[in-house]
């Protein structure tokens, strides 16, 4: 046995038959063509101890973001549908690593090299290196062949082929997890991607590890796509440890944007010290101050029980550090701050005296707080018609829905919407507004607005921005109640150029009160990007 993170490690052997060997095989009895086998078996391993030495630097990987997986550039190829069912059997063996092929001819059912490299995955068939995967109490052995490794991995190839290479039948791996290793060894060996979101993480650990960057780019890949407020705190600290900058900036831009909901959730007290100093120095975090301290309360209660200390308001200060004086209390509303974080116990008596003078006195005290406010995001507004209008019958308002379709070609987070209002004078509304992604409901809220008749737009927003993935048709909807005559938007267009951001309309099918792409309501869209 061997620990894999020396540098003296051995695993998978797999040798392909020559056409030549095939020739020989076809004329000779079976007990030759075995002894012809192992013969050329002894000729690759003289050969592979004078390949030159390897280097076991880890370097971090750059791929191009157009550059093609190797799934997409080679897809897999159907066997012929006479074998189908067979070829489903012993896939299903692989996976269940049930590794007995009962056709003495298998190796006929799979027209490609690479279809029967597949069946070699997690099978004990010609297998010449085992793998002890995963942490103590929790492990998993696995087969492997060490040619199929070793074109796969410049890692396994020193580790099976180079000057220091060891002839060891087993080698210990207790810092991936089995799941993680086995996605890796189905990419080496089928040539397929297979990604989950539990495991994700932990393959990506392991491309890292073993220098399988097309497999490492799909993983950033799919976090990109799954990213969310509620994992992007998270996603931020192991993005950091992974040296991903494209997954980080992407995480930046959902926790500017959806701060509120991103501080609080449950993924947020996972994260280390380190990225909690980074997300509370954050300028453009789009976040009230009071939500801020009580997010970094709540990671300093979970601290307290990954330090195994007693959740006291001591300890809490106490695994806080230096980054309690990063919340910029100074600059929370005087009511937040006397309700909230005065009572809250975590600051001393004369830190509290001397934030309420602050507040309060014309000569302020100097504070260890920060005490300029976050300068959070700018909303950006699409505006969707070249004019506006009213007339003495239009636009009215019974309780009918105005609604527009839209497409982003890139990842938006929809604040709100801009409306008109009356055209007869000062009036107030009623506003329902809702967001919607092929009939599910993303986002809604129930405001009023104020409207001083002019053909001015107004704003109403969501509780929480809304994230929008590109390329995909979502619907805004509004019902309004209030002065039936308003302003209404004339000469639409179907798509508008809002900075780097190109926006698409289209009518909706909700669209009760005439709405629609060429006029209406719902002139503008407001977003963060």
């Amino acid at each position: 046995m061997v620990d894999d993170k020396g540098k003296n490690m051995k695993c998978l052997t797999f040798f392909l038959m020559l056409p030549e060997t095939v020739k020989n095989r076809s004329k000779k009895s079976s007990k030759k063509g075995n002894s012809s086998s192992s013969s050329n078996s002894s000729s690759s391993s003289s050969s592979s101890s004078k390949l030159p030495p390897v280097c076991y630097e880890i370097i971090t990987l750059k791929t191009k973001k157009k550059k093609k997986m190797a799934a997409d550039i080679f897809p897999r190829k159907k066997p012929a549908n006479t074998n189908t069912t067979a070829v489903q059997q012993y896939h299903q063996q692989n996976l269940n690593n049930n590794n007995t092929i009962p056709a003495p001819n298998w190796q006929g059912l799979y027209p490609t090299i690479r279809e029967r490299n597949a069946v070699m995955f997690n099978n004990d068939l010609m297998a010449d290196v085992h793998f002890v995967v995963g942490p103590p109490g929790a492990t998993q052995r696995l087969p492997g062949h060490k040619y199929v490794l070793a074109v796969g991995s410049s890692v396994f190839h020193a580790m099976f082929y180079g000057e220091l290479a060891e002839d060891k039948d087993e080698i210990r791996i207790p810092d991936v997890e089995p799941a993680a290793f086995l996605a890796m060894l189905k990419y080496i060996y089928c040539d397929e991607i297979d990604l989950a979101a539990d495991t994700v993480l932990a393959t990506l650990y392991a491309a890292k590890k073993y220098i399988v960057p097309h497999l490492a780019r799909a993983c950033v890949n799919f976090l990109e796509t799954s990213l969310s407020a509620k994992n992007a705190c998270v996603l931020l600290s192991q993005s950091c440890l992974f040296e991903e900058p494209d997954l980080t900036q992407r995480c930046w831009e959902v926790i500017d944007a959806q701060a509120e909901l991103a501080l609080k959730s449950e993924g947020f007290c996972d994260i280390d010290f380190q990225t909690l100093e980074s997300i509370l120095r954050r300028e453009t975090l789009n976040a009230k101050e009071i939500v801020v301290f009580e997010a970094a309360l709540n990671w300093a209660e979970v601290e307290c029980q990954r330090q195994e200390l007693t959740a006291t308001i001591e300890n809490k200060r106490k695994v806080l550090g230096k980054a309690l004086y990063l919340i910029r209390i100074p600059t929370m509303a005087l009511d937040d701050f006397a309700n909230g974080a005065a009572q809250s116990g975590i600051l001393t008596l004369n830190e509290t005296n001397d934030i309420f003078l602050w507040y309060t006195a014309a000569k302020k005290p100097e504070l260890q707080f920060v005490s300029k406010p976050r300068k959070g995001l700018v909303p950006q507004r699409c505006h969707r018609f070249q004019s506006c209008a009213y007339r003495s019958n239009q636009w009215r308002y019974r309780g009918r829905c105005d609604s527009i379709q839209f497409a982003v070609d890139k990842r938006v987070f929809i604040a709100g919407f801009g409306l008109y209002g009356s055209s007869c004078g000062s009036a107030e509304y009623s506003a329902k507004i809702e967001l919607k992604r092929q009939g599910v409901i993303l986002g809604q809220n129930l405001s009023k607005y104020f409207s001083d008749g002019s053909s001015n737009t107004f704003p109403v927003w969501f509780e929480y921005p809304v994230q929008i993935e590109p390329d995909t048709f979502y619907t805004a909807s509004v019902i309004l109640d209030g002065n039936e005559l308003s302003y209404f938007g004339q000469e639409g267009m179907t798509e508008v150029q809002c900075g780097k951001v190109t926006v698409q309309f289209q009518c909706s099918s909700d669209s009760t009160n005439g709405t629609g792409v060429q006029g209406g309501q719902i002139p503008e869209l407001i977003f963060y990007a």
